[in-house]
C-alpha cells in the first residue's frame, strides 16, 4: 500500500468568485468516525473569537474556486459474482446506498472496463478473430450476461449515471507478443520470452492494426448505446506504465500520439463526436512522458483531460500547474492488499484529499464489492468497500466504506472546493455545497487527538479531532 506522500503543494485553476461567508452560520453537525465508532453525530456551536493565533485555514469571501462533478466506481465481474450471492432484497439495498440519491456514497458515475481487466472472471476480448481489421466479429455478448445487467441494475436507483470507459488490454492478435500480459508468471501463460517491457510499443505499429483498434473502441461505444448506456469519456488504455501478469499493454509516448492523432481521435470525432477523449489513465511519476505527448500539436485537438492514478499521483501537481488548460480526473482509488483494515481506510481518506486539493473535479473507487478476501482471477487480493461473506452471506461495510461516506455523501456534483490542507496527518478540505452549505472534511491520522481552527468569515470552527479519525462538519 503506497504511504509516501506527505506535505503536497495545492495547484487550483480557476476564476476568481466571490464567496459569501453567511453570518448566520452560529452551529453545525459534525460526523465522526473512529474504527471503534463509526458515524457519530453531534450538534456543536461555531465561536465568536479564535483559540490559536493562526487558523489553519480561513475562507475570507475571496476564494478561487474549483467545482467538483461527482464520485464513481468501475462496474467489474467479479463484484457481480459478489453481488449475486445475496438475497434480491439484500442486493438492492446495497446498490441503493451505492447510487441513489437518497443512499449513502452518491455515486453519480461508473468506469467501463473495454474488455477483461484483473477482476474480469478471466481474459476475453470483444474480438479475439486474428486479422478482423473491419470489426465483423466484435460482439459484446459476455458484457451482455455480466456487466450490462450490472449498470443496468445501478441505472434503477440513479438513471442520471454517467459513463466513461478504458481497456486493459486490446485484443490479443493486435499486440506484439499475441497476448493480453506483458508480464510471465505463474498466474498466465506468457513465456518469458515474450514478456514486453515498459515504455515499449507492445501494440502492433502499423496502420491497419491502429486503424482496426480505433474501431474496435467506436463499435464498443454505439453498442453500449444501444444497451442504454452512453460511454461520455474514453481512455486510450489502463495503466500503460504496468508490468503485470493480467491484461495489460505497454506504450510509448510516440506510440500513443500516434494511435491518438492519426487513428482514435479522428475517428471518434466522426462516429462519436459527444465522446470526450482523455489521457490516461496515467499511472506514471515519468514527467517526460506527459511532456512528450502532451506538447505534440496535434495531442491539444483530441485530448480534452487527463486521468492520473498510482504513481501519477506524484507529478498531479507539476502538471496540473504546466498544463492549465486540461481538466483533471482520479481514475482508479488505491486498492490496497485485501486486509480491509483502518489503515487502508486512512490511506483512501488521504488520496482523496490529495487528489481533490489538487485540481482532480471527479474521483473514480476501484471494486465497490468482492466477497472474502478480495482475490482476483490473476491471484492477488484487494480491498474493497463492501464485503461479503461466500459462506454465510453476511455483509460487512469496511473502513474504506466510511472514509469515503464522509465525503462523499456530503460533496455533491457542483460543490465548489474553497481551500485545502494536504498534510498527511491533518488533511482538510472545505467545500461550498451548491444549496449554499459549507461542508468541512478533516482526518486525523495520529496516535493523539489534534486541534485545529478554521475561520468562517467573523466564526471560528475550533475543534479537536480524535486519534485516527474522519471528521465532516456540515454547516446549513
Amino acid at each position: 500500500m503506497n504511504t509516501r506522500f506527505r506535505t503536497i503543494t495545492l495547484s487550483c485553476v480557476g476564476a476568481l468568485i466571490t464567496l459569501t461567508v453567511q453570518a448566520q452560520y452560529t452551529s453545525c453537525t459534525w460526523i465522526s468516525s473512529t474504527e471503534a465508532k463509526t458515524w457519530k453525530q453531534e450538534k456543536i456551536q461555531l465561536q465568536k473569537e479564535e483559540t490559536s493565533s493562526t487558523p489553519d485555514l480561513e475562507i475570507n469571501g475571496t476564494e478561487n474556486l474549483q467545482t467538483f462533478k461527482g464520485w464513481g466506481t468501475c462496474f467489474n465481474e467479479l463484484g457481480w459474482d459478489a453481488l449475486n450471492l445475496l438475497k434480491k432484497e439484500e442486493k438492492e439495498q446495497i446498490l441503493k446506498k451505492l447510487f441513489s440519491p437518497n443512499g449513502d456514497l452518491h455515486f453519480t458515475t461508473g468506469r467501463i472496463p473495454v474488455g477483461a481487466n484483473d477482476y474480469a472472471r478471466n481474459w476475453y476480448s470483444f474480438d479475439e478473430t486474428a486479422g478482423d481489421f473491419e470489426m465483423k466479429h466484435f460482439s459484446i455478448d459476455r458484457d451482455k450476461k455480466t456487466l450490462i445487467p450490472y449498470i443496468k441494475l445501478a441505472q434503477t436507483y440513479n438513471p442520471k449515471l454517467t459513463f466513461w470507459a478504458s481497456p486493459w488490454s486490446p485484443p490479443s492478435w493486435m499486440k506484439t507478443n499475441q497476448h493480453y500480459a506483458n508480464k510471465s508468471g505463474v498466474h498466465n501463460d506468457l513465456p518469458k520470452g515474450k514478456e514486453v517491457s515498459l515504455f515499449n510499443d507492445q501494440f502492433i505499429q502499423k496502420p491497419e492494426y491502429l486503424k482496426a483498434y480505433a474501431l474496435y473502441f467506436s463499435k464498443f461505444i454505439d453498442a453500449y448505446r444501444q444497451e442504454g448506456i452512453n460511454v461520455t469519456k474514453l481512455m486510450y488504455q489502463n495503466e500503460a506504465y504496468t508490468f503485470a501478469e493480467y491484461p495489460a499493454c505497454s506504450w510509448s509516448a510516440e506510440g500513443t500520439i500516434r494511435f491518438i492523432t492519426k487513428c482514435l481521435g479522428p475517428l471518434l470525432a466522426k462516429t462519436n463526436p459527444q465522446v470526450e477523449l482523455y489521457l490516461g489513465t496515467m499511472n506514471t511519476n515519468r514527467i517526460d512522458i506527459y511532456k512528450n505527448i502532451l506538447n505534440d500539436s496535434l495531442s491539444s485537438t483530441y485530448i480534452k483531460g487527463i486521468g492520473f492514478q498510482w504513481e501519477g499521483a506524484q507529478v498531479i501537481a507539476r502538471v496540473h500547474k504546466e498544463y492549465p488548460k486540461y481538466r483533471l480526473v482520479q481514475s482508479e482509488s488505491e486498492c490496497g492488499w485485501g486486509k480491509f483494515d483502518w489503515p487502508s481506510a486512512e490511506h483512501t481518506f488521504g488520496l482523496i484529499n490529495h487528489y481533490l486539493a489538487n485540481g482532480c473535479e471527479q474521483y473514480t473507487f476501484w471494486n465497490a464489492i468482492l466477497c472474502d478476501k478480495g482475490m482476483s482471477t490473476w491471484g492477488w487480493s484487494q480491498n474493497a468497500l463492501i464485503r461479503i461473506d461466500s459462506s454465510s452471506k453476511s455483509i460487512t461495510y469496511t473502513p474504506e466504506y466510511y472514509a469515503v461516506k464522509h465525503y462523499s455523501h456530503f460533496v455533491a456534483p457542483g460543490s465548489r472546493l474553497l481551500k485545502a490542507s494536504t498534510n498527511s496527518k491533518l488533511p482538510i478540505l472545505v467545500f461550498q455545497s451548491p444549496n449554499k452549505e459549507i461542508v468541512i472534511v478533516a482526518g486525523n491520522f495520529e496516535n493523539q487527538s489534534k486541534e485545529i481552527s478554521i475561520k468562517l468569515g467573523k466564526s471560528y470552527l475550533n475543534v479537536s479531532l480524535a486519534a485516527h479519525s474522519f471528521n465532516t462538519f456540515q454547516l446549513k
